[in-house]
């Protein structure tokens, strides 16, 4: 096997399209007599929608559909996660029963995208308005407006995992640290809105879509309207950044496939630009009540966790999963005597919320990386110090975490070792004269990556399977190309499946294409690219469709040459014997032979291609170690994040390039979280749209180390590391934050950190 590729800084082969008009995003699908959709939303964020009037609708030209709830009564969408005890399993397309401002509650269809917009203006809505329930503490309140009376509460789900005596454990121990931890609403923001062209014709159904999950969509949109899943074809080519927002179909993208079955025609609709703040499922809302109890010498005894996490209207398509994994990622790289988490998840009258890069991970980080430096400071112990006193080693690997969490390799203390060693001669030099005060601080993650197995998934209530397929073929020209059920949403998997293809079969890395986003022409996938799967899983897929492969190939010109398949190499277009490249024949003529059937050894089947469904025999944990130096302005509370480092673990790196590109851009998005980003609400259940996303002036430059430690579980050994960047830097930041201000340390307990915030506590 071949080295060319696999470790090299490939350049990413999708850029030439994306950077020079080529891409083939939804935005751009053109379908001749296209009509166009505009979703009416509701004003009010709790209420019943009594009836919509629609005559003056139709007196605006062009005018070709309005679709409400009576047209729209059946159609139902179902949450993927149900989790213990889970109250609502499904929600409606549209409903009458209202329950956050902006909920979709008709579908004006026109001739143009104007003519739809005008004509939503004068729909005539008569609404009925309840009070608002605007927070999960709120909501679990004996007065607290309830959105689902007949349930008799706002509390959906609740279970608790890990130890049964950890309570015990906390309050014998000789020191306690408790906090409370509050981690704001934010949006993934992907710079490519959600949008849809549904085209129906002969009783199928195209959907061009931005997703991330495209059979995903095929399967629910077939489900919800009773279509055999064959006469559904769901298309996502190029999707401009998903970030776990992309990873379902929604309501209203539902909607405009209804509008393009009713009409006939072809239906086009794009997320408006003010819509997305409450549209787009956000995510990360919930509050940490935490203890962390230590013994005399500063060793990890317990930890305990009540997660009360913030569902929003009705769980979304993941539930209450991102708290469940929360809950699972707790410990993090550390041994605890005890451990247990209680998870509760409350519907309130606000956008329903769902997944975002990090998926309940970088919760859980904020939570146990600030309550250990709270110790530190507490107990006279040096931060980095206590981390490594209680870190677990790479001798106790594979480690069995007291949530049940298996860690396949790693080297955490090597990690943070490195991060102190590369961050204590760099950070001094920040050090100025300007009146702000300065700190530095430190996160540990452990990264759960490669979501499955299928039977775990099953077993914790995931209607889904963990495993990819791929379908990997040589034509007859000896060209290669890789079909896979993962999809490109600007992560580089393109071109880490080039590489791959291309070092375990033996060719030019031009000689491979990849085929993705159809699921008309690629194989099954049952959730697609989240959860930092697409290589991890995916990619062990090709890997093994690649080595047999190889081996067909070998095994055909072993015949033609009368050599041993052991004694053949695949080296610049040719089969060759080892040590007398003479004795060889083309990969060409190899091909050609297997496609015709000619010339083959006994036993062996014509044609040249392989398919491999790879179901994981666990999850992978990458893991990384973080570090943020800030400046604070005691005067106005402004932090500024002056430098940036992360040591990351995420296996075999396949190309280090693009990984180093994911981090970076993670640890962006995770600046924001700190600093800027939320989504508010008032009071009365209106959402403030003001939504700061971090820019260059916020994002300094983020320094990368990477280790390699190989999974011993995904052929090839890759880790994930999608989500890596976003999981460190809200920990890292409020620890440095701390390390400036320590008269505040100890109330510096919720995330963004905005001016206002930390100068109120000043």
């Amino acid at each position: 096997m071949g080295d060319a590729y696999v470790g090299a800084r490939t350049p990413r082969r999708e850029d030439a399209r994306l950077l020079t008009g080529k891409s083939r995003y939804v935005g751009g699908v053109r379908v001749p007599g296209m009509a166009h959709a505009y979703v009416v939303r509701s004003p009010i964020p709790h209420g019943r929608l009594l009836g919509c009037d629609t005559k003056a609708v139709w007196a605006v030209e062009g005018v070709l559909d309005v679709i409400t709830p009576a047209e729209a009564a059946d159609l139902r969408l179902p949450c993927v996660n149900v989790l213990p005890d889970q109250r609502l399993t499904s929600y409606p397309v549209l409903d009458e029963a209202i329950r956050y401002t902006g909920q979709p509650l008709a579908v004006v269809v026109a001739r143009t995208p104007e003519a739809a917009r005008d004509a939503a203006d004068l729909l005539d809505l008569d609404l009925d308005e309840l009070p608002a329930t605007v927070g999960a503490e709120r909501a679990l309140e004996s007065d607290a407006p309830l959105l689902y009376p007949e349930l008799g509460t706002n509390l959906i789900s609740e279970f608790t995992m890990g130890d049964d005596d950890c309570l015990a454990a906390v309050e014998g121990a000789e020191h306690v640290v408790e906090m409370t931890f509050r981690t704001g609403r934010v949006s993934p923001y992907p710079m490519e809105p959600r949008g849809v062209v549904a085209v129906h014709t002969d009783d199928e159904l195209t959907v061009h879509i931005s997703s991330q999950a495209p059979h995903h969509v095929r399967e629910h949109l077939a489900d919800a309207f009773g279509l055999d899943h064959d006469r559904v074809r769901v298309i996502s080519r190029d999707t401009g950044g998903g970030f776990g927002g992309k990873e379902h179909v929604y309501p209203d993208e539902a909607l405009i496939c209804l509008a393009a079955m009713r009409t006939g025609l072809p239906v086009s609709w794009s997320e408006s630009p003010g819509d997305r703040l409450f549209a787009t499922l956000p995510a990360r809302q919930a509050v940490h009540r935490a203890r962390l109890a230590l013994d005399g010498d500063g060793r990890f005894v317990a930890l305990h966790v009540d997660v009360l996490g913030d569902l929003g209207a009705h769980p979304s398509n993941v539930g209450c999963s991102t708290f469940a994994v929360t809950a699972t990622l707790v410990p993090g790289p550390y041994r605890f005597d005890r451990c247990a988490v209680r998870v509760r998840g409350v519907v309130t009258t606000t956008t329903p919320t769902g997944s975002y890069r990090g998926f309940g991970q970088p919760e859980g980080t904020l939570t146990r990386e600030r309550l250990i430096d709270e110790a530190a400071r507490r107990l006279g112990i040096d931060r980095i110090e206590l981390r490594l006193r209680n870190m677990v080693g790479p001798e106790e690997m594979p480690y069995t975490s007291r949530v049940y969490q298996i860690y396949d390799s790693g080297d955490y203390p090597r990690a943070l070792r490195t991060l102190r060693d590369l961050v204590r001669p760099l950070a001094k030099p920040l050090s100025k004269d300007d009146g702000r005060r300065r700190g530095v601080g430190y996160s540990c993650h452990v990264e759960s990556t490669g979501l499955g197995p299928s039977m775990d998934l099953k077993a914790m209530g995931m209607l889904a399977g963990g495993y990819e397929s791929v379908v990997l073929r040589m034509d007859q020209d000896a060209s290669v190309v890789v079909s896979s059920g993962v999809v490109s949403i600007g992560q580089g998997i393109e071109t880490a499946l080039a590489q791959l293809t291309a070092d375990r079969v033996g060719v030019p890395i031009e000689r491979v294409r990849v085929v993705l986003g159809d699921t008309a022409a690629t194989p099954y996938s049952s959730v697609g690219s989240v959860a930092s799967r697409s290589l991890a899983v995916g990619g062990a897929a090709l890997t093994q469709a690649a080595e047999r492969l190889r081996d067909k190939l070998l095994s055909i010109a072993g015949h033609r040459l009368e050599a041993a398949a052991d004694d053949l190499e695949i080296a610049d277009g040719v089969v060759r014997v080892k040590g007398d490249p003479r004795a060889s024949v083309t990969l060409r003529e190899v091909a050609t032979s297997a496609w015709r059937g000619w010339d083959l050894p006994e036993g062996l089947t014509p044609g040249l291609e392989e398919r491999v469904s790879y179901d994981p025999a666990g999850y992978t944990f990458a893991y990384g170690a973080h570090a943020a130096a800030v400046a604070v302005d005691p005067e106005t509370g402004k932090v500024e994040v002056e430098g940036y480092w992360v040591v990351n673990d995420a296996g075999v790196l396949v190309n280090p390039a693009v990984v180093e590109g994911q981090i970076r851009g993670g640890v962006a998005q995770g600046i924001g979280e700190a600093l800027t980003e939320e989504i508010v609400y008032t009071d009365d259940g209106q959402p403030i749209v003001d939504y700061l996303l971090p820019t260059t002036r916020e994002v300094p430059h983020i320094e990368v180390v990477m280790l390699e430690t190989p999974s011993p579980i995904t052929p090839g050994g890759m880790k994930g590391v999608g989500e890596a960047g976003t999981i460190g830097p809200p920990a890292a930041i409020a620890n440095a934050v701390a390390d400036a201000m320590p008269e505040i340390a100890d109330r510096l307990t919720s995330v963004p950190l905005t001016p206002f915030a930390v100068w109120s506590l000043l």
